[in-house]
């Protein structure tokens, strides 16, 4: 697998509310620059909720776009292209279904690690113009995922996906998220979730309150902003 297309974004005016993001992203055709918090020449608007070392890189399938296409009540299909989903990556041939959590690449000179996988928000909502799609993301369980970055370097479009390791091989990212968002309470599954080390600190803390509580978190703000 190859990266289809790179992609960095610029911080921008989001929807018809004075709401900014950088989830617009652009191709770049350049090399760029990989550091542990992700694309130098990438911005995040909300650092608390976006980037950081655990979400340094988003990945989405572009062939999740064709599913999407056919999702009726989006008003703003211009956004149904490659970075729609404010995504660092693009790839055709790498999905939930294939990619698992921990698996560890090298792309170009940089090394990154599977964290976690996308918990959509509300901005998504604003974006294709759609009050429910972070809802529709999160059941489709075409979120796409996020990367840690182990070694910095340099990747562009075209770079290989080498595959280094798979530490946990029984964890493909479907399997963390229908755990995640649909068998929400599985204990067995739960308790499995928090045992895999690379998995990021903000899902494991989450699994760990549904274990303690037997409660599952409230999601309105996240998806609604309410």
């Amino acid at each position: 697998m190859q990266i289809k297309t790179l992609l960095t974004g610029e911080l921008e005016k989001l929807g018809n509310k004075d709401v900014i993001s950088g989830i617009n992203k652009k191709a770049t055709v350049v090399p760029e620059k990989v550091i542990f918090t992700g694309l130098l020449n990438d911005v995040q608007a909300d650092r608390k909720h976006h980037g950081g070392p655990d979400k340094a890189i988003h990945h989405y399938a572009f062939e999740h776009y064709e599913f999407w296409k056919s999702v009726p009540g989006i008003s703003k299909p211009e956004a149904l292209r490659e970075g729609g989903f404010g995504e660092n990556i693009s790839t055709v041939g790498m999905d939930e279904y294939s990619v698992c959590i921990g698996d560890k690449y090298r792309i170009g000179s940089v090394i990154l690690e599977v964290s976690q996988a996308r918990q959509p928000c509300w901005k998504l909502n604003l974006r294709f113009g759609h009050p429910d799609m972070s809802h529709l993301v999160q059941d489709s369980l075409r979120t796409g995922w996020y990367y840690r970055v182990l070694e910095e370097g340099w990747i562009q479009a075209g770079n290989c996906f080498m595959l280094l390791e798979r530490p946990w091989p029984q964890w493909p990212l479907k399997k963390l998220i229908e755990t995640f968002y649909r068998d929400t309470l599985n204990k067995p599954s739960l308790k499995g979730m928090v045992q895999i080390e690379p998995l990021a600190k903000s899902w494991k803390n989450t699994v760990h309150k549904r274990l303690e509580t037997g409660c599952v978190e409230d999601w309105n703000k996240r998806l609604y902003n309410n």
